[in-house]
């Protein structure tokens, strides 16, 4: 596949907030190794972009404590992910006996501000410092005017990028446009949020006009396809002006801040399509086909509005090696991955075939675990006419459920054969007839069911290494996609390991630009639009005009309802794309807004939205909830089973499984009919604890404290700079630990 070629120069930036000593000052005096006249050189220029680029794309690893580059979620098992519907497990966020601190010792509060201080190029200010070297570079070169509008309305976006992706957590923060030795002298004070927005906007306003000329007439094609324009500007400006618009940051619900973020997207919406974005969209749409194949996509994808594309080169850190490792984590153990699973809540909460979220209020209590707390969210919603089966949970859904979770008895394609490296992982016609099975049985006949007990083994080699029901979103299916960009290696010349996929990473979708431009639609009281946009989301999945796609008749005049109803489209539309805890941050989802952090002044408070964004929404605050785990067990009348790969109770019955269900088939309800039979005859619903429990298995419940909405500065930063100002709320190491003077909301 053709992809941006990434070069590294081992540019040396350094942090232009660190009060470094003398030496490290002298260490790094020739910060880049190159001279000014690089940027003289169309070449020269542009492998200094192309640079930028490598550090600053999104990657697919996890936001952990802000050594992910970017220190963005993209869907896996993180600090962000677990701290919402989609995974369970407590994560430092949410786990109540956690208390994160910018104090030294233990729990300390995750690093976005800085990133990894030791290693200049994954310091968010070392990039930022980078960009600005580039773009003085650049203005002051000797090439053409067209030449530098091209390459300077990159660079601008990427500093754009870089801002967001701080003031999203920290609000105001520090502003540094030049290139800054890291000396005292050179203090930069920590901006407010409005000047950082405004800042941000101006950059991506500046990225639009000069990426216009060549970018607006379909975008980039050839060997530059994947590089930002005009579109890809617009778009991250639409999600800046959402955030400025929300809750975090408008706790009175400024309405002019909505019409604001509406007009400008609205406005905008033409200019990002003439970039050749839009719905992706084959024609021929089977059970949600078209909602896998846009991740599958590496070349004029028109969904990928912001996107990182990879290769499948393997080898040990070469120049032109850049995979994507997500299908590797998702994939189960018994075709050489590790498999992610997913939450029973996000599994409950998903729609059901008519488009409405699923009636759960006649589910009993989870033994041993307390009652499905989230089953009466989303209040403002109709329920479904189907029912909620929770023996066979696949019946009667949304069609991106099916692309989104894998249960036992679902084909799940892939080109390669794990059985070479383990005999007894299942060959199915070298993985293309590949069918999960991953239902368990235990070794004593007194933990079944057990909701605390871990000692189940999974059919079909998985053993230990199971999921109780997998996470398949964005997978490289074989069934979507013919042309993998992946292929299953036992292991490669070096012994490395399997899955070296070329799969393209989205960052930012053409479905959130509408979903985007909806939610602020509905924040500016133009519902009728903000429905439309609803519709086309819906209709790429396969829904129609005959249900109204599957929305409610009075979503276009009230207000809190077609808001609940944007806030749930986002929740499943980017599912496992990390991009919910950002939307339940934005909405103060955890409390409602309703709590303040200690030393908060009254203009805190939240006044809009009747005081209680979870009233008005309908939905129930997630603080004081838990999120547990399925899977699906042997019946118990087939007995116990052993630790080994022939000790499955069902094949030692004979029992015969059905062949697994084909979603390439346009009618797939009968095959979803024979697996129920074949659940009920064979297999048992068994619920585990997902979240944590104490030594008395007295469980435990999410607590989301309200600084978290705004995070403090780190430790690590603040030993670097000792006249950064701590945020209200947080305790600030250079003052003794007093509290945080710096008011994030203040203008």
């Amino acid at each position: 596949m053709k992809a941006i070629k990434y070069f590294s120069f081992g540019i040396m930036s350094v942090l232009a907030l660190s009060a470094c000593s003398d030496q490290f000052l002298q260490d790094k005096k020739n910060y880049d190794d190159v001279t000014t006249e690089v940027y003289n050189y169309i070449e020269g220029a542009n492998a200094r972009l192309n640079d930028l680029y490598a550090w600053c794309l999104p990657q697919p690893g996890d936001l952990s404590t802000g050594t992910n580059y970017l220190s963005v979620s993209m869907g896996s098992a993180d600090i962000a992910s677990k701290s919402t519907e989609e995974y369970s497990g407590f994560s430092d966020f949410v786990d109540s006996e956690i208390e994160l601190t910018t104090m030294s010792g233990t729990n300390g509060v995750p690093d976005y501000f800085m990133g990894t201080h030791n290693n200049i190029q994954n310091s968010v200010y070392g990039r930022i410092r980078n960009i600005n070297d580039f773009i003085k570079g650049v203005s002051g070169s000797s090439l053409t005017d067209e030449q530098k509008n091209l390459m300077l309305g990159q660079a601008y976006f990427f500093r754009a990028w870089c801002y967001y992706n701080l003031v999203k957590w920290y609000g105001g923060i520090p502003i540094v446009t030049d290139v800054l030795d890291p000396v005292p002298e050179n203090y930069t004070p920590r901006s407010t949020t409005r000047q950082t927005i405004e800042f941000i906007l101006n950059d991506l306003d500046q990225s639009a006009r000069m990426l216009a000329v060549k970018t607006m007439n379909g975008g980039w094609s050839g060997e530059d396809y994947g590089r930002v324009t005009t579109g890809t500007a617009l778009a991250l400006k639409g999600r800046v002006l959402l955030l400025w618009a929300s809750p975090i940051f408008n706790r009175k619900n400024d309405e002019s801040r909505w019409q604001s973020a509406y007009t400008q997207m609205h406005r905008e919406l033409d200019s990002i399509r003439a970039c050749g974005y839009g719905l992706y969209s084959t024609g021929s749409n089977v059970n949600g086909s078209d909602f896998a194949g846009q991740f599958l996509t590496s070349n004029q994808n028109p969904e990928a509005v912001f996107v990182t594309l990879h290769n499948n080169i393997a080898g040990e850190g070469l120049d032109n090696q850049r995979n994507n490792s997500w299908e590797r984590a998702i994939r189960p153990a018994n075709t050489g991955g590790s498999g992610k699973g997913a939450s029973l809540a996000l599994i409950e909460l998903f729609p059901m075939a008519d488009g409405k979220i699923a009636d759960l209020s006649g589910l009993t209590d989870i033994s041993q675990l307390g009652g499905r707390t989230y089953k009466d969210t989303y209040s403002k919603l109709e329920r479904s006419q189907y029912k909620y089966d929770e023996f066979a949970p696949f019946m009667n859904r949304d069609p991106r459920f099916y692309r989104t979770f894998a249960f036992p008895g679902f084909r799940w394609a892939y080109q390669g054969n794990a059985s070479e490296r383990d005999a007894h992982n299942p060959d199915y016609n070298g993985g293309k007839d590949y069918v999960l099975w991953n239902y368990v049985w235990y070794t004593e006949l007194n933990e079944a069911g057990d909701a605390f007990n871990g000692n189940s083994y999974g059919a079909d080699n998985l053993l230990g290494s199971k999921q109780g029901v997998y996470v398949r979103k964005k997978s490289d299916d074989l069934d979507v996609n013919i042309s993998p960009l992946y292929q299953y290696v036992a292991a490669d010349t070096k012994g490395a390991a399997p899955f070296y996929s070329a799969a393209p990473l989205i960052e930012l979708r053409y479905a959130e630009v509408l979903l985007n431009l909806a939610e602020a639609a509905c924040g500016a009281g133009q519902l009728a639009e903000a429905v439309q946009l609803l519709q086309q989301i819906r209709a790429r999945v396969g829904y129609t005009a005959e249900n109204n796609y599957g929305l409610q008749a009075n979503l276009s005049s009230d207000q809190a309802a077609c808001m609940s109803a944007i806030l749930y489209e986002r929740q499943i539309e980017f599912a496992y794309e990390g991009k919910r805890f950002d939307d339940m941050r934005r909405w103060m989802l955890y409390d409602g807004g309703t709590q303040l952090p200690d030393g908060a002044p009254s203009t805190w408070q939240l006044t809009g939205w009747g005081g209680n964004t979870c009233t008005w929404l309908g939905f129930k605050q997630f603080n004081g909830q838990r999120r547990e785990s399925m899977q699906f067990q042997t019946k118990l009348a087939y007995g116990v089973g052993g630790t080994t790969y022939d000790s499955d109770p069902l094949q030692k019955a004979g029992v015969v499984r059905p062949d697994g269900v084909d979603f390439r088939k346009a009618d797939i309800q009968s095959q979803l009919a024979d697996l129920e039979t074949w659940y009920a005859a064979n297999l048992s619903t068994n619920y585990r604890a997902g979240d944590g429990y104490d030594s008395q298995k007295n469980v435990k419940y999410i607590t989301f404290r309200p600084k978290y909405y705004l995070l403090g500065i780190p430790y690590g930063a603040q030993t670097h700079n000792s006249q950064l100002p701590q945020t209200i709320g947080w305790q600030d190491y250079n003052n003794g630990g007093a509290n945080g003077t710096f008011d994030p909301l203040a203008d």
